[in-house]
């Protein structure tokens, strides 16, 4: 699978008072993003990261003994792990970011992002 992007991950656990997600985020950043990793299924994800959970289009994982919450769209054709989303448990139970990820729309087409016509979501 390919990572896409380590940059968030980072900014986040270099974030005041978020600097112990750091060794758990790596280490979930080196397992996925590692060549034999090459999930085709969310039966896949779920036997490798078994806390892991499927809400709408996304795949949110468990991070630092379920403190964090890592929100993630899986495109299993292209072999691609977006990162969507990494916060606190407390902040995903407000239930806030479902709205903000886009985990209850499909996935943008090929054809919308050829177009330029993709909507943008924002981003916090």
């Amino acid at each position: 699978m390919r990572v896409i992007s380590k940059a968030r991950l980072k900014g986040f656990w270099e974030a005041p008072g978020h600097e112990d997600s750091e060794g758990p985020l790596r280490a979930w950043y080196t397992h996925v993003n590692h060549r034999a990793v090459a999930w085709q299924s969310w039966g896949e994800v779920k036997a490798d990261f078994g806390s892991a959970s499927l809400v709408g289009s996304c795949v949110v994982f468990n991070i630092g003994g379920n403190n964090y919450r890592l929100v993630t769209r899986v495109l299993y054709p292209s072999q691609k792990v977006f990162i969507l989303k990494v916060m606190p448990h407390k902040e995903y139970d407000r239930d806030e970011w479902k709205g903000e990820c886009g985990c209850f729309e499909p996935p943008p087409t090929r054809k919308a992002i050829r177009n330029g016509t993709q909507r943008r979501r924002r981003r916090r």
